[in-house]
């Protein structure tokens, strides 16, 4: 669910533009106020959590969603619409930190392959999101909003599953893995560094992917289709990644991810090679975000704002890439996309590098 809503706002803009009478920028903004509310239920809610009870917290964040969304749809002006995207953003950021962090630490060795597992449906959503408004028009985007909105409520009768006291992770009792030679804030600050990173570089791709494709010679339903492909392979990875999790380490599986993005963007630069490259990025990229969050709680398991504040960095990064690469585009052309992008795969090489030498046990 909260992978489609995300994913409604883009293909909702043409109808907003007509109704609002917005600028191409003052539409984005939907999205923006999305994010917005977003990191500020991720913090909130971190405050809230093991105090208020899971079941409260997540209760709480479907009936925010819902109600936004509602809101969004219903709204007779643009600031109110406004405020309703940031409203349902609230309730966004508080699911994905309560269920992030849930599957963090209640599947014990399994955490990571449930997270990839659990992360692969936000893109299920992500996907369907945009079929359902194009099969129905933009036009209708408030009906699509209201039974999104309905579509919540009966969520809430899902919940007598979840445990309401926050499990312990398994680092936490004893002790965690020692970090050599590092403060814990050096640490943290890596990790928030990777995430804002690798975010950054998935909302690149996904937004620059069919402009770049159509500077190099490709035509415009290409360079859509290969973007498609794009969003499809980031799913199917995690879906991959999940049996391996249960064999390989998560700093095996990050590096690597992050080795085989590196050279998939290198690759994106050569015209025939880049439709195939960028769904190479969308492998590779897959299981970064779901792959960290445990290895960051046996990392620093008495951090416990950690998982929160990695989450809304990486929400940061995705709203920070937009303008961060397009003035960079200003610069050096759209053709240098690929190698832009590159540079900053590089760099979260570099970060998990330096990241699996801090966090090795004594």
């Amino acid at each position: 669910m909260i992978g489609a809503l995300q994913a409604l706002y883009g293909p909702a803009i043409p109808a907003l533009r007509a109704e609002f009478g917005l600028s191409p920028s003052a539409a984005g903004l939907g999205l923006s106020a999305h994010f917005v509310g977003g990191v500020a239920g991720v913090l909130l809610f971190d405050r809230l959590y093991g105090r208020a009870g899971n079941r409260r917290v997540l209760g709480s964040s479907y009936l925010l969603m819902a109600v936004g969304a509602a809101g969004f749809a219903l709204a007779p002006d643009w600031p109110t619409a406004l405020a309703a995207a940031l409203l349902a953003g609230l309730g966004f950021g508080g699911i994905d930190y309560g269920l992030n962090q849930l599957f963090a630490v209640g599947f014990g060795h399994r955490s990571t392959a449930m997270l990839n597992i659990l992360n692969a449906h936000f893109g299920i959503g992500a996907i369907l999101g945009p079929a359902v408004i194009g099969a129905v028009g933009s036009e209708h985007y408030p009906a699509v909003f209201l039974v999104f909105a309905a579509v919540n409520l009966p969520l809430l009768l899902c919940l007598r599953g979840v445990r309401n006291q926050a499990p312990v992770a398994a680092a936490e009792r004893t002790g965690g893995t020692a970090v050599l030679g590092r403060s814990l804030g050096s640490v943290l600050s890596v990790f928030v560094v990777l995430y804002v990173l690798h975010v950054g570089i998935e909302a690149g791709v996904g937004g620059w992917e069919p402009t770049h494709l159509e500077t190099v010679g490709y035509g415009a339903g290409v360079a859509a289709t290969a973007t498609s492909v794009y969003w499809l392979m980031m799913t199917a990875g995690r879906f991959l990644v999940a049996p391996l999790a249960l064999r390989f380490s998560a700093q095996a599986i990050i590096t690597v991810s992050c080795a085989g993005m590196t050279v998939c963007l290198l690759a994106a630069a050569v015209p025939a090679l880049a439709p195939y490259a960028y769904a190479g990025v969308g492998l590779f990229i897959a299981p970064i975000f779901p792959t960290g969050l445990p290895w960051l709680n046996r990392a620093a398991p008495r951090a416990r704002r950690a998982g929160a504040l990695v989450i809304a960095a990486s929400m940061a990064g995705g709203v920070a890439a937009g303008p961060a690469l397009g003035k960079a585009i200003e610069w050096s052309g759209v053709r240098a996309v690929p190698l832009l992008l590159c540079g900053v795969s590089a760099l979260c090489l570099t970060a998990a590098l330096w990241l699996i030498r801090a966090t090795r046990s004594r």
